[in-house]
Order: structure tokens, then C-alpha cells, then sequence
């Protein structure tokens, strides 16, 4: 360690660990509240799972992973290799316990309950998104446009299954497409899609990474301090605050918010804080030329992937893998992604392409912990997003910094709460 750790007393300082999308909008929303803000990161603003996600930004977000009926599909996925979900041999001893947990929710009730409070952490995103952009004059970043789920069956889809009932439940206009009117609207579309459901009035990020490091950049023009260090371990002081210690040096924080995604449990660990919290590893892959157009988010339900066009090119995105979040990555489920896009998009030029790997931090019920860490006064987490947490992030921003300053929010925050999972 070098030099002595310094000692800050001030209320008003906040440091965050995390530079992904939830860690920067806590950061620019704490400046918002008075704050002095510091977010470390080993990695850049937005380098790690913020970077690589499926670019939607929806209020509609609100149906969760664990629905009634799911468990019909695990035993085809788990046998299939190249199939949405994977689990690694070496990984299942940590891995079957979550799944369990995640079939407990699974059921109306608890679909129903995740989705309200899925419902909460998206709300307002376009908006609060479309704000921070145009005062970082970048509003180009953040286009409108609707997520298109398609079929290949002949049946007419009637909106009743339940993730179109629960969208709907919270405001969602929902518009059948004949195959046909889709082409129309996304003319590279394979004639093997017979009908499509697109969720309106919603948007779509044209670079994640680029809005993370847009966003970084407008956070530290009003002072914000972004340090790239490796924390390798949190010490609580006997008389408040916490040591951060990193590699070759300590910081001193005050108040503490961890958003450091699927690598906050292992600093929660050491704390005796064990939670749920598991690394399910997502690829994507970005054909750089396309040669054809897409307009919209396009869903293929089936294959659990969605296809967007972002300014660096056609991004497919999707699959879980369970391993954990510092494993190498196994680029053979980026590429098992291109024969599901070509079927999309049989008019798609694949070459060249870029394939990536993140890690989303997922509990078994889908929701985030926001608030209050256990008995440590002053550590507070926004962590454990799933696969929501761009749409996620304003809101959580906005949630967590009200309870870093006292504030009491007139909702229900059970769902969130840590004391769900931990004491």
C-alpha cells in the first residue's frame, strides 16, 4: 500500500464502484443532489456488460425471465449446444441452486409482482435518457422505434399469453403484423415470418458503449472524478466509512455505492454478505456491413435473441451462459448467433464481424438490490439488473441516490430490497 489513507468526513461525498450505465447515472444524479461524486472502475466508462447489451430502451420492459410454463423448454436448451442456455459442468454446483430459486418464481403471482416492480425501474427511461443525452449534445444516440417479436406459425398471435398481458397491464400498445405488413416495414425481413407483434413507443440505443462514455464524459465536465483503479477488497472503518483497497494503493470513502454488477457479490462476500447473485453470461455479435437495413428492434422469440442496427452495424445479441463472470469467454456462442441472424435476414453480409462477451448480474427473481447494505451504515448497493439494466439504470439512479440522502420514496421497495435476500 502507499502513502496513508485520507480521511473524508464530508457527508456530501459519495464514491461509487462501478463505471458501467447504473454506476454513471447514480453519479450524475448524486451531482444533481449536491453531491461530490467519484466512480472507480478498473475499466473504462462502459467497457464491460453496459457496452455489449441489446440496445432497447422501454417502458415496456416489464416481464421477467421466470414465467409459468418455462420448464418445458430447459431440458431442449440444456441439451442443445448451441442453444439459448448453457450451463458449464464446473459450474453447476453453484448454478443448480439459483435455477431452483429461479423456477420458485415462476408461477402468475410472483410474475405478476416482479413485473410491477419491474414496472417502477423502467419508468420514465426515454424520458430521463433523451434529457441526459440532450444536455451532453448527444441526442442522436437514442431513436425511437418499436421491438418486433416474430413467428413462423401459421397461427394468428391473440395477445393473451401472459408477457402480452402484463405488457398491456402497464400501458403497452401491442399491434399484430401479418408477414407481409412486416416486409413492409422491414423489407429484409425472411418470408418464413408469418406474423409479428411490435410493442410501440418505445426506443433504441444506436451505441450503448458510446452513451456510457458520452455520459462519462458530461459527468466528469460537471466535476464528476472517474478513477481507474481495481478494487480488490472493501474494509469497513471502525469509526465509519470504508477503505477501498486497489492495487498498489487505498482510498478512503465515505459513502459508498457498489454497482459493480456480477463482481459485487465478490466484494460482498468477504463482508459476510452472501447473495444470490449469479454471472449470466451474454455475446453478442455486430456485422459491420449488413448491406440491408433494419428499422426496428426485431425479437425471434424462439431463438431468445434480438437483432438491432446500431451505428456500428447489425447487432445480434442474446444466449445465457452460466460460468463464472472472470472465466474465458467461449466464442463459439457468438458465433452460433450468425446462422440465427441469417434466418432473420437471409440477405445479411456476416463478414467482417465482432464478437463480444458480458456478464449480467442476475438473481433468481430478475430484480435488482437498490438501498441499504446490511449493518455497514453508509454502503448502499444498485446492482443485479439481469438483463434490464440499460432500461433499468435512470430509475435505479434516481431510487438509490433518494435513499443515500434520506429520502423516503412513496413506493414499495421490497422487491428491491436487500433484507429479501440478506440480513
Amino acid at each position: 500500500m502507499t502513502g496513508p489513507v485520507p480521511r473524508d468526513v464530508d457527508a456530501k461525498k459519495l464514491t461509487i464502484i462501478g463505471a458501467g450505465i447504473v454506476g454513471i447515472c447514480s453519479g450524475l444524479e448524486a451531482i444533481k443532489a449536491g453531491y461530490q461524486v467519484t466512480i472507480v472502475d478498473r475499466l473504462p466508462p462502459g467497457a464491460a456488460t453496459s457496452h455489449g447489451n441489446a440496445g432497447v430502451v422501454s417502458p415496456w420492459s416489464v416481464v421477467p425471465q421466470a414465467l409459468p410454463g418455462l420448464w418445458k423448454s430447459v431440458p431442449k436448451w440444456f441439451l442443445d449446444p448451441h442453444g439459448p442456455v448453457k450451463v458449464r459442468w464446473r459450474d453447476l454446483p453453484t448454478t443448480l441452486p439459483w435455477v431452483a430459486a429461479f423456477f420458485r418464481h415462476a408461477n402468475a403471482k410472483e410474475a405478476t409482482r416482479i413485473s410491477n416492480a419491474m414496472a417502477y425501474l423502467v419508468r420514465d427511461n426515454q424520458e430521463i435518457y433523451a434529457g441526459l443525452l440532450g444536455e451532453a449534445g448527444r441526442p442522436d444516440l437514442l431513436r425511437s422505434s418499436d421491438m418486433i417479436t416474430v413467428s413462423r406459425s401459421p397461427r394468428r398471435p391473440d395477445l393473451q399469453d401472459i408477457g402480452s398481458r402484463l405488457r398491456q397491464r402497464h400501458g403497452a400498445k401491442l399491434e399484430v403484423l401479418t408477414g407481409d405488413e412486416l416486409r413492409e416495414i422491414e423489407p429484409f425481413l425472411s418470408k418464413e415470418i408469418r406474423f409479428g407483434v411490435a410493442t410501440k413507443n418505445q426506443s433504441r440505443c444506436m451505441d450503448p458503449g458510446e452513451i456510457c462514455k458520452v455520459l462519462a464524459r458530461h459527468f466528469e465536465n460537471q466535476s464528476g472524478v472517474i478513477l481507474h483503479q481495481n478494487v480488490k477488497a472493501i474494509v469497513p472503518k471502525e469509526n465509519g466509512g470504508f477503505v477501498l483497497q486497489c492495487e498498489g494503493s487505498e482510498l478512503f470513502a465515505q459513502r459508498l455505492l457498489l454497482a459493480a454488477g456480477a463482481w459485487s457479490s465478490k466484494l460482498l462476500r468477504p463482508l459476510g454478505i452472501n447473495l444470490p447473485l449469479i454471472g449470466e453470461r451474454g455475446y453478442h455479435l455486430i456485422f459491420k456491413d449488413p448491406q440491408v437495413t433494419v428499422n426496428n428492434s426485431i425479437s425471434d422469440g424462439d431463438a431468445k435473441i434480438i437483432l438491432s442496427e446500431m451505428t456500428t452495424g447489425v447487432r445480434i445479441a442474446g444466449t445465457a451462459e452460466f460460468a463464472d463472470p472472470d472465466a474465458a469467454p467461449n466464442y463459439a456462442r457468438a458465433k452460433a448467433l450468425q446462422p440465427l441472424a441469417k434466418r432473420l435476414l437471409p440477405g445479411l453480409n456476416t463478414e467482417p464481424q465482432v464478437e463480444w462477451m458480458g456478464v449480467r448480474p442476475s438473481y433468481p427473481d430478475n430484480l435488482p438490490t437498490i438501498g441499504p447494505l446490511g449493518k455497514f451504515n453508509g454502503l448502499f448497493g444498485a446492482f443485479g439488473h439481469s438483463h434490464y439494466g440499460f432500461g433499468m439504470a435512470p430509475q435505479t439512479a434516481r431510487l438509490a441516490v433518494k435513499l443515500i440522502t434520506g429520502q423516503s420514496p412513496n413506493e414499495d421497495l421490497s422487491s428491491v430490497s436487500f433484507s429479501r435476500y440478506g440480513e
